[in-house]
């Protein structure tokens, strides 16, 4: 339990922070910790396959980096992503003050979610180009050895010869959903613009470690590419950041109350980053070999999910389901796999 400790510390802080503000803005204590309790497990819930993915990237980091990102990122995902980002975001679809749109959350939670929701479709395409990357990027890595799906994952990996196919088929994916999707045309142009944005910074993060590779020394100073040192952090960020986007929009759909949906948000992304340190100390990846597929299938099937909710609206129950049915699937996999590797043995 002691990777969770300050999870739980967190946790019970926050349930006091929202008891006192459902006290003092009459909502009560009771409702608004259960809220926040309920925002919590639905924010672990939508972001498990997130945390898979963050133990594969941080095993391979070294520990100073390690330390940044469970503390400064720690800070970075609580308040960046799942307060002011958002904020941000309304801001700049709306052309009202940083300020002006804190003012507004706060007195006018209803005005402020009708904005944030106005705005999904660019928020949609753009975390949602960038997940559909991280998921290509998986399926065509040529280096995987061990392949969840067989022969189809082998001759998927394959391709990976091809320069730059992940790209390549997630701009096939964008192009084909801003001409087909039933939307007017400031929306096609919106779809556009924000896809291409997730796409450029996915490519953008990913060859960071070029700036820090030694080329004297005939080694890369990162030694794993993106999964150390900055380029791994940033790596990192922007992929909570991309999960974080549902889980903000989706927590209006439980309350309007911007501090109360923080602070359950909060308690999840603390959860997720000590379920993210739990699997690199315990070596659970190690142990189970297809958690690493299985989260990311999650993650590809969470990408589609955000560009069909450009149109479509698909629950948050849903999103969430699919994402441990996924990561259920992996680890019976896993397990099988564990069991066939003993029978070989003996």
């Amino acid at each position: 339990m002691k990777d969770f400790r300050l999870s739980l510390v967190v946790s019970a802080v926050c349930l006091v922070l929202a008891g006192y503000w459902g006290a003092r803005n009459g909502m009560g204590v009771v409702p608004a910790i259960f809220l926040t309790l309920i925002l919590g497990v639905m924010e672990v819930s939508l972001s498990f396959d997130n945390a898979v993915v963050n133990a594969s990237v941080l095993k391979d980091m070294d520990e100073k980096w390690q330390q940044v990102f469970l503390t400064i990122g720690v800070l970075i995902a609580v308040f960046g992503m799942r307060l002011f980002f958002p904020i941000f975001i309304v801001s700049a679809a709306t052309g009202f003050g940083f300020w002006n749109v804190m003012t507004m959350a706060l007195d006018r939670p209803d005005v402020y979610a009708k904005h944030l929701h106005d705005s999904y479709t660019g928020i949609a395409a753009f975390g949602g180009m960038f997940l559909l990357l991280v998921f290509l990027s998986f399926i065509f890595d040529q280096g995987r050895e061990l392949h969840w799906l067989g022969k189809i994952e082998e001759k998927l990996a394959a391709l990976g010869k091809i320069d730059s196919i992940a790209i390549m088929v997630a701009l096939m994916v964008l192009f084909a959903l801003q001409h087909y999707l039933p939307v007017d045309d400031g929306s096609r142009l919106t779809i556009l613009i924000a896809g291409v944005g997730g796409v450029v910074l996915y490519a953008a993060v990913s060859s960071l470690d070029g700036l820090f590779d030694d080329e004297q020394a005939g080694n890369s100073v990162v030694a794993a590419g993106k999964r150390n040192g900055i380029a791994g952090f940033l790596y990192l960020e922007v992929l909570d950041a991309s999960f974080s986007f549902d889980g903000v929009i989706g927590a209006f759909a439980i309350t309007r109350d911007v501090l109360i949906i923080m602070l359950g948000l909060a308690i999840g992304a603390m959860f997720v980053r000590s379920l993210t340190v739990n699997l690199v100390r315990n070596g659970t990846l190690d142990e189970y070999v297809f958690l690493e597929h299985g989260a990311h299938y999650a993650i590809g099937a969470l990408a589609l999910i955000m560009l069909a909710g450009i149109v479509y609206h698909v629950s948050e129950v849903v999103t969430g389901l699919i994402g441990v049915g996924f990561i259920v699937l992996a680890l019976i996999s896993s397990n099988k796999h564990k069991r066939r590797l003993a029978s070989q043995a003996a």
